[in-house]
């Protein structure tokens, strides 16, 4: 009877888990989806200045603004420029999401870290390593498709004419590994991003329903959305810029790279373009990281709801 119990529960927090992956996946393309457009607004703003590193021209002018990037979009793409790389976005969500946020409730159990904020910390930083990893092939297709859009605005041929075209390419003249480009950065990133991004929101939110400033609802859910985004902005911004630097340069015995390493790009951005230029691209990610995780995070906790699993 014990065995059969056991075994009842087993498959019982299976299903829950198999539940939670699938909220998050869709919860994540919903999310992905609405915010894109900002997203490579953002890659664009962050790879604008980088051929300069070559032979930087006197009086370089600084990095051009959001809106006359998006106004260059708008002139060569129109409404589909706004969504170039947007099918490599969503699959990358469907193995990015489910291991980062089910992997930190696992953890966060696992580790009895409920109320340790460091613990959090830990656990989100973990988990987001960890799915960005695995995630970092269609990451990378992402920024390269997301960059071709800047060589169609120069008239030029883009590199990729779609994802799996991407791919075969990437195999062909990089080797398997070259689908790994930027790992290390975008390892990086993910621990700054996911710890401060999963602890800002699962503190803030149980810290709001604590101070019974209101109940575990949309209000709370939005204003742990608010924190966490920036919080996560803040931390990941850096890292985020050297990353995507790093996966759009190509590799190959005939081709010439910006950057050795992740230090070197680090080193040659801010001495080629100031120390600010880390944070290129600041104001559109924080503009998309707010509405991302409010999309995701207010979906997904009534989805979850809705299956009758407790709250995150």
């Amino acid at each position: 009877m014990g065995g059969g119990r056991s075994g009842g529960g087993g498959q019982g927090e299976e299903r829950r888990t198999l539940a939670k992956i699938a909220l998050t996946s869709l919860s994540a393309a919903v999310a992905e989806t609405a915010t894109f457009p900002i997203d490579i607004i953002k890659t664009r703003l962050q790879l604008h200045g980088e051929s300069a590193h070559l032979c930087p021209p006197a009086g370089t002018s600084a990095a051009g603004n959001a809106l006359r990037v998006a106004s260059e979009i708008w002139r060569k793409g129109g409404v589909l420029g706004f969504y170039s790389g947007l099918s490599p976005a969503v699959l990358r969500h469907l193995f990015y999401t489910p291991i980062r946020i089910v992997g930190y409730e696992h953890l966060r159990s696992a580790a009895g870290t409920d109320g340790s904020l460091l613990g959090k910390a830990l656990a989100g930083g973990a988990s987001g390593v960890l799915a960005q990893v695995v995630a970092s092939p269609a990451d990378l297709i992402k920024v390269r498709m997301q960059a071709d859009s800047r060589l169609l605005s120069q008239g030029l041929q883009p590199r990729y004419a779609g994802i799996f075209d991407a791919l075969t390419k990437i195999i062909q003249t990089e080797g398997f590994l070259g689908l790994w480009r930027g790992v290390f950065p975008n390892a990086q990133r993910a621990f700054l991003v996911n710890m401060g991004e999963l602890t800002c929101y699962d503190h803030a939110k149980h810290f709001i329903i604590r101070k019974q400033i209101c109940e575990d609802n949309v209000f709370a859910h939005t204003s742990a959305s608010i924190a966490s985004g920036l919080s996560a902005t803040a931390l990941s911004c850096p890292a985020d810029v050297v990353k995507t630097r790093m996966m759009n340069q190509a590799s190959g015995k005939k081709t010439q790279t910006l950057y050795r390493n992740s230090y070197d790009c680090l080193v040659k951005t801010v001495k080629f373009e100031g120390m600010m230029a880390l944070w290129k691209g600041f104001f559109p990610t924080w503009a998309r990281l707010g509405p991302w995780q409010f999309v995701f995070w207010v979906s997904y906790e009534k989805f979850r709801q809705a299956y009758g699993l407790s709250s995150f």
